[in-house]
């Protein structure tokens, strides 16, 4: 018997062994399969970070470029229309990003104090003051104070009541000799142009509180009709009442450049103009109904246009391919600039007597003003393609000739005025049509006779030059922007 149970026990042995054999080898393999999991892992943080980086920073060679592009962006801060935005004699070279957060710092200046979204932010810093604030955070806090402006200004224009404040004059530093002509605000930079009988036109920074002179030109024996600023910002040009004499001044070199002489162009006086939103052209009004194009590139009139009758106001589109005029017979043309062809005439509806125009940027709108008072607005969709389109509003709020006409960046407010009575200046809101109730003050003349008027490109400012040579200047509050 013990040799048949020591036999047995063996055979139990060796059965045994194969079984943990496999239970080892299967734990094997299930760490295996633990470590390329944790490697896959791994890796893919690894790839993940390796595109992050790529996105954020860019390959090696792309950063070295966009490096040598930044170094590339610097600008000239001793340049006279840019000295007021040092900080110190040192600071004579500026990026771009650094000059536009200055600028925007100089703005929340000019707006009497930090933005109501930016309080809020400040109140939360304060008040992690005594807890450990990492970098990670600021940038966090950076970026909801941004978003926040972008939320704030999506908001739409209510109607009704506006909220409007009265700054101190544009020009309260150099009043107007004589009744100002024009004045206008530059496109990109936070500076009003004023231009007059007196023989000059002037340049202002607009800060809502001091409005600093930033220089005049004289224009010796020359009453100036009208001022533009060029598309670009960088030149503006000013015609007379006399003559088809007019000026160029090259705001960067300091010049200005006296034109006599057009070619193609046969009129004794040209007083009137536009710029074309892509810098290209200059539509010059003439007599007898004529409209002449000319490059502001060779300075040439390379196409001429005729309507019946007399010409009052011309605009072209904000895409600069058609132009819109206005007869002082009250008949509205569309021309399409690179033909020169006439896409459509209509009649004003109801205008017996046309005296200005206007188009807003979006394409949405046309306002027509009449000698009556009567201010119609359109779809420019209509006018188009309608045989005989009819007004979406007729405004009747003036008493005497709508002189002076303006829509704002975002079409919620059509300005108009006239020069023929004080205090003659609304403010229309759109799309409602409704004119705004609290504008202007009727307790006591502040506006006087509009001569012209102009809002600021992102609609934080409005400003009326008079008749007697001041240019007022308001600050539109719904708007976070110049």
């Amino acid at each position: 018997m013990d040799s048949s149970e020591s036999a047995a026990g063996k055979q139990r042995k060796t059965a045994k062994r194969p079984l943990s054999e496999d239970a080892g080898a299967a734990e094997e393999r299930l760490n295996q399969k633990k470590h390329s999991a944790l490697c896959a892992t791994l890796g893919g943080e690894d790839a993940s970070v390796r595109l992050l980086e790529e996105l954020v920073f860019g390959a090696e060679e792309r950063l070295s470029e966009r490096l040598a592009q930044v170094r590339g962006l610097q600008v000239d801060m001793t340049h006279r229309f840019r000295r007021d935005f040092k900080k110190s004699e040192a600071e004579n070279k500026m990026t771009k990003p650094r000059l536009q957060q200055r600028l925007k710092e100089q703005f929340q200046k000019a707006m009497g104090g930090t933005p109501s979204w930016a309080e809020v932010t400040a109140k939360r810093s304060q008040k992690k003051a005594g807890e450990c604030s990492t970098e990670d955070e600021d940038d966090s806090e950076e970026l909801l104070r941004r978003t926040g402006n972008f939320i704030g200004s999506s908001d739409s224009l209510p109607k009704g009541i506006i909220k409007i404040k009265k700054c101190l004059n544009a020009n309260s530093e150099c009043p107007g000799g004589d009744q100002l002509s024009s004045v206008q605000f530059h496109p990109s930079a936070q500076i009003v142009m004023t231009a007059g009988l007196d023989h000059s036109v002037s340049l202002f920074q607009v800060d809502g509180k001091s409005n600093p002179k930033i220089q005049t030109i004289h224009l010796e024996n020359y009453p100036v009709n009208k001022a533009s600023f060029s598309a670009d910002g960088e030149h503006i040009v000013a015609t007379g009442m006399r003559n088809k004499l007019f000026y160029i001044y090259d705001m960067m070199e300091g010049k200005v450049i006296p034109v006599s002489s057009v070619r193609g162009l046969n009129e004794q006086r040209v007083s009137d103009f536009q710029v074309s939103p892509d810098g290209k052209y200059l539509l010059l009004s003439g007599s007898s109904g004529y409209l002449h194009l000319m490059t502001t590139k060779t300075r040439e009139v390379i196409r001429s246009m005729k309507m019946n009758g007399s010409v009052c106001a011309a605009a072209f589109t904000s895409d600069s391919s058609k132009i819109f005029a206005n007869s002082q017979e009250g008949e509205v043309f569309i021309w399409d600039v690179q033909s020169s062809k006439c896409l459509k005439k209509f009649a004003d509806d109801g205008c017996i007597r046309g005296t200005s125009l206007a188009l807003s940027r979006d394409g949405l709108y046309l306002a027509c003003g009449s000698q009556s008072g009567v201010v119609n607005i359109y779809s420019q969709k209509d006018c188009l393609h309608t045989l005989e389109p009819r007004p979406l509003k007729a405004v009747m709020n003036l008493v005497t000739a709508a002189t002076s006409l303006c829509f704002n960046s975002t079409s919620e407010i059509l300005a108009i005025g006239s020069r023929a009575d004080d205090e003659a200046n609304r403010l229309v809101h759109l799309p409602s049509f409704t004119v705004f109730s609290n504008f202007p003050q009727f307790q006591r003349k502040t506006i006087f006779r509009t001569r012209c008027l102009d809002i600021s490109p992102q609609s934080g400012f409005y400003t009326v030059a008079n008749n007697k040579g001041h240019a007022l200047l308001f600050r539109l509050l719904h708007y976070t922007d110049f």
